[in-house]
C-alpha cells in the first residue's frame, strides 16, 4: 500500500515503519469514515489498550520493585488513562492524520480527547500486530518515557485532591477559567486558572484544557501546602 507523505512523517515521529501499511492506515481510520470494504480503528483500540496496560505494568514493577499493589495502581491508571493516551497523541499530532468524516471532521474531531486517545490505543495496536510486542513494548517506552519517569508516589487526581482539600475546609469546589487558547487547531495551547473562593488561585499552561487544569490544580495545591 502506497502511503501520503504525512503518513509517512507520521511513521517517523511515532518512531515505526510499518511491514503492513494497512495496519497503520486502519488505525488512523476513525468509525466516521468506516464502509463496507474499509475497516474502522476501533478492534484494534481494545487491543492497544490492553498492549499498552501490560506494558506499563510490567515497567512499573520493574522501575520500583518494592512498591505495593496500593502504590502502584494509581500510577499505572495516570499512564494509561484516556487523557495521557490524548497527551501522547498530541505530541506526536496524530489528529493531523486521522481520517475523519465530513461532520465528525466539522465539529473538531481532530482535537477530541476521547477519540485521541482511542486512536493513540489504535496505532500501539497496529505496531504491534505488524511487529510484535517487542517492537511495541519499544515504541510505547520511548512516547510514554518522561511520563513514565515522572509519575509520583501519590498519582492521585489534582483535581480531586483540590476539592477534597476545600471541601475538608467547607469551601465550595474549585473554579477552573480559561485564560487564554492560542496555537493551531490541531496543536492548541491552553491556559487555565484553578481559584478557590477564599481567594487563592494559581495558574498553568498545557496542550490540552484537562492537562492545563490539572497542572493548576496541582500548583495550587503544592501553594496551598506551602503556605
Amino acid at each position: 500500500m502506497k502511503l501520503s507523505a504525512d503518513i509517512k512523517a507520521f511513521q517517523a515521529r511515532l518512531g515505526h515503519e510499518f511491514t503492513n501499511a494497512a495496519l497503520l492506515v486502519r488505525a488512523l481510520t476513525h468509525s466516521s469514515m468506516a464502509t463496507p470494504n474499509r475497516d474502522d480503528n476501533q478492534r484494534l483500540e481494545f487491543l492497544g489498550d490492553r498492549v499498552l496496560g501490560l506494558v506499563m505494568a510490567e515497567a512499573l514493577l520493574s522501575q520500583d520493585q518494592g512498591a505495593t499493589e496500593g502504590q502502584l495502581a494509581p500510577r499505572f491508571n495516570a499512564l494509561v488513562r484516556k487523557e495521557a493516551c490524548a497527551d501522547v497523541a498530541r505530541e506526536i499530532d496524530l489528529g493531523g492524520v486521522l481520517k475523519l468524516g465530513r461532520s465528525e471532521m466539522l465539529s473538531g474531531g481532530r482535537r477530541k480527547e476521547a477519540l485521541l486517545g482511542d486512536a493513540m490505543e489504535a496505532v500501539i495496536a497496529a505496531v504491534y500486530l505488524d511487529a510484535g510486542f517487542e517492537t511495541a513494548r519499544g515504541v510505547v517506552l520511548r512516547l510514554w518515557g518522561a511520563r513514565l519517569g515522572a509519575v509520583k508516589e501519590d498519582a492521585r487526581d489534582a483535581k480531586t485532591s483540590l476539592q477534597e482539600w476545600a471541601q475538608a475546609r467547607g469551601l465550595p469546589p474549585p473554579d477552573y477559567v480559561e485564560l487564554a487558547r492560542k496555537g493551531p487547531d490541531h496543536a492548541p495551547i491552553f491556559t487555565i486558572c484553578a481559584q478557590l473562593k477564599s481567594g487563592q488561585r494559581a495558574e498553568a499552561t498545557a496542550g490540552s484544557k484537562r492537562q492545563a487544569e490539572q497542572a493548576a490544580a496541582r500548583a495550587l495545591l503544592d501553594q496551598l501546602q506551602a503556605e
